[in-house]
C-alpha cells in the first residue's frame, strides 16, 4: 500500500522519505500549513520537479524537468465527469520541454528499467492503460479520435456510460448508510473566533500558475480578497477595500476585504490563487480525514483584524469578479 502526499511530507520531515519527484503540481503552495510543507521539501536529500513553469516548488528542486503544455503534446484527458477526450498537438514545445510520458520513460531507461517503459508514443501508453484497466478496456486511440466517451467502456461494442448508475445501482440495490457526525478538528474560540473556508474563483484555477499569466483573467481577478459578512465587518470596523490580517494557529496572511453576504456571519472565505501576494495556505488546517487522509482545507479557526494598507497599496473598494449575491435568508 502506498501513502498519500500529505503522509509523504510527514515522512520527509521525520527522515523516512529521502527523495521526491513532483509532476505538475505546485506543492509548496497547494498544501495546507506552508511552513510544514517547506520544512518537508527542505528535509529531502533529493527533489525533482517536472513542470511547465519554474514554480515556487520548482525553485527548491535539485533537478527540474521542463514539461510540455497540453497544446504541445498528443494524448488524452479524462475529466471528473468521466469524459475521455483526445487531444492533438497544435504547436512544438519550446526549448527542451518534453511530454510528461517521454520524460518518465527516458529516466526509466537510464535507470535500466526501460523494459517496462519502452514507449514510442502516447498511443502506446494509452493502449497499456486500456489493457490493464477494465473501465478503459473497450477503448483505443482510433475510437476516441471519433468522439468523446465516458467510462466505463468495458468492451469495443459498448457505447460508454454518460450517466453512471442509470436505472439502478451497480450492485442492483441502493443501501442507505447512516453516519455519525464528526466535528471539525478545529473550531472557533475566543482567540480565533471565525471559521475560514477556502476554495476557487471562476476565472482563476488552483494556484494561478497558468491562469495568472492571462492578462484578461488578471483584469477580472487582479488580487486576493477576504469575503466577510456585513454584520461581522461592522463589528470589526471594516469598510469595503480595507486591509485585514487573518491569523490562525499556524501563521498569518494579509489581504483586502470584500463585504458580502455570500459568506454567512461567523465564516470568512478566501481562495488560494495569489500566493505571491497572499499565501492562504499559510493558515489552513493540516489535519486530515481519518479515512481519505484529505486535509481539512475547508475549516480552520482564524482571527481577523483591521490593519493599515501595506506600503505601495491603498484601501479602496475591492475589485471582484464574483457577484455579491444576496443571502436569500436575509442574513
Amino acid at each position: 500500500k502506498g501513502i498519500t502526499k500529505i503522509a509523504a511530507l510527514d515522512h520527509a520531515v521525520d527522515g523516512r522519505l529521502k527523495g521526491m519527484w513532483i509532476c505538475g503540481e505546485n506543492t509548496l503552495v497547494t498544501d495546507p500549513d506552508v511552513k510544514h510543507t517547506t520544512k518537508a521539501l527542505e528535509s529531502l536529500d533529493f527533489l525533482v520537479v517536472q513542470d511547465m513553469f519554474l514554480t515556487d516548488t520548482a525553485q527548491k528542486a535539485d533537478v527540474v524537468f521542463p514539461a510540455a503544455a497540453f497544446t504541445e503534446v498528443d494524448g488524452f484527458f479524462t475529466n471528473s465527469d468521466r469524459r475521455i477526450q483526445r487531444i492533438r498537438k497544435a504547436a512544438d514545445p519550446p526549448g527542451e520541454a518534453k511530454p510528461d510520458w517521454w520524460i518518465i520513460a527516458e529516466v526509466a531507461k537510464r535507470m535500466e528499467s526501460g523494459v517496462h517503459f519502452d514507449y514510442d508514443s502516447s498511443r502506446e501508453v494509452f493502449d497499456e492503460l486500456a489493457s490493464v484497466s477494465p473501465i478503459y478496456a473497450g477503448l483505443d486511440y482510433d475510437r476516441i479520435d471519433s468522439g468523446e466517451l465516458h467510462w466505463p467502456v468495458p468492451d469495443h461494442d459498448h457505447p460508454g456510460t454518460p450517466v453512471l448508475h442509470e436505472g439502478e445501482f451497480i450492485n442492483g440495490k441502493g443501501k442507505l448508510q447512516l453516519l455519525d457526525y464528526v466535528p471539525p478538528s478545529e473550531n472557533p474560540d475566543d482567540e480565533y473566533p471565525f471559521y475560514l473556508t477556502t476554495g476557487r474563483r471562476l476565472p482563476t484555477y488552483h494556484t494561478n500558475t497558468m491562469t495568472g499569466r492571462s492578462k484578461g483573467f488578471r483584469i477580472l481577478v487582479p488580487n486576493e480578497w477576504l469575503e466577510i459578512h456585513p454584520r461581522d465587518a461592522e463589528k470589526l470596523g471594516f469598510e469595503d477595500g480595507d486591509w485585514a490580517r487573518i491569523s490562525s494557529r499556524r501563521g498569518d496572511v494579509t489581504t483586502r476585504v470584500a463585504i458580502t453576504r455570500t459568506s454567512p456571519s461567523g465564516t470568512v472565505f478566501m481562495s488560494f490563487a495569489f500566493p505571491e501576494e497572499t499565501l492562504t495556505n499559510n493558515i489552513t488546517n493540516p489535519d486530515v480525514d481519518p479515512i481519505t487522509e484529505t486535509p481539512e482545507f475547508k475549516v480552520a479557526a482564524v482571527a481577523v483584524e483591521r490593519i493599515e494598507a501595506p506600503a505601495g497599496f491603498s484601501a479602496e473598494p475591492t475589485l471582484r469578479a464574483d457577484p455579491a449575491i444576496e443571502d436569500p435568508r436575509g442574513g
